[in-house]
């Protein structure tokens, strides 16, 4: 039998691939990719800070990097989407090692890493803001043409179960995660570092491998959004808002959990579509609302979607 916390997984996601077969509405779909790559950015902060306890504010830099690398590799060497898309996810994989190496090898951790990871994502806008290399100000496009060798596709839905697929794959990764040896490594890590170490576990080689899957992950969601959305430039590739996203997706979803950040994703932007549907015409006034709702959910389910759950199903068998 199927344990409980691999069926959930698969049904979510069951149910997330048939919803293109009731609705084409490009609204619900847009809505739906979006969340979905906010989701796989979150899942990859999840793996870093959920898992191995590695807070980090500046997941930016490995979104934005993925993103740029994508739109680069085809605006200015003619590569093909898909070997860009995978180029892109290399720089970011480099660039997590690097920043990982140059933080955990110094020792730092806790809020002091947090603040490195958050300088690394602001100096990296502000270069790719002023580079001619880059677009500067004024980004970079990505060549508009429909074919499915070029990562562009005539329906919505298509390039939906792209993505979709994607998270899956992510999803089981990280679930195959949970029950490995190094997934084991991560939590003693994360649990107490120090004993960890004394009992053997390479702190530093399991650190560097946790951010560079994580920044992986990250940099594969900065390639869908620019080959989604066909423009980017430096302040939505290496913008706080996707760290704030990414991170506040896998922490209302449940941080250490693998189907955690993909609910949580869905759940905040759902929330976000709600309070703009309540405020109506009033600007600004969807924002207070969306902020107060945070605020009532981390104050009272902290341990996520998924602890809630967890906790409803502990009391339905009693």
């Amino acid at each position: 039998m199927i344990a409980l916390r691999t069926l959930c997984p698969l049904l979510v996601v069951a149910g997330l691939a048939l919803i293109p077969a009731f609705t084409s509405a490009n609204t619900t779909l847009n809505f739906l990719v979006f969340a979905l790559i906010v989701a796989l950015s979150a899942q990859g902060w999840n793996i870093l800070a959920g898992y191995g306890g590695q807070f980090s504010f500046g997941h930016a830099a490995f979104f934005g990097l993925g993103a740029y690398g994508t739109a680069l590799a085809q605006a200015r060497f003619g590569i093909n989407p898909w070997v860009a898309f995978a180029a892109g996810i290399g720089l970011a994989a480099l660039a997590g090692t690097v920043i990982g190496y140059l933080s955990f090898r110094a020792g730092l951790r806790g809020s002091y890493f947090t603040l490195v990871t958050l300088a690394f994502a602001e100096v990296f806008r502000i270069l790719f803001n002023a580079a001619s290399f880059t677009g500067g100000a004024a980004g970079v496009l990505v060549k508009l043409d429909v074919r499915p060798e070029n990562f562009q596709f005539a329906s919505r839905s298509v390039f939906y179960w792209v993505v979709l697929g994607i998270v899956a794959l992510v999803l089981l990764l990280t679930m195959r995660l949970e029950r490995s040896r190094f997934g084991a490594w991560l939590i003693a890590i994360r649990e107490n570092e120090a004993a960890a170490k004394a009992l053997g576990v390479d702190v530093l080689m399991v650190k560097l491998q946790a951010i560079a899957l994580s920044a992986a992950i990250t940099g594969a969601a900065g390639g869908l959004y620019v080959q989604y959305f066909l423009y980017l430039d430096a302040n939505i590739g290496f913008g706080p808002w996707i760290s704030v996203e990414t991170l506040m997706a896998a922490i209302i979803g449940g941080a250490g959990t693998a189907l955690g950040p993909v609910l949580g994703a869905l759940a905040l932007h759902g929330l976000g579509q709600l309070t703009k549907g309540i405020a109506g015409g009033t600007p600004g006034i969807d924002l207070v609302l969306f902020g107060a709702l945070l605020i009532l959910a981390v104050a009272f389910m902290r341990d996520g979607i998924i602890g809630r759950l967890r906790r409803l199903l502990v009391w339905g068998r009693r």
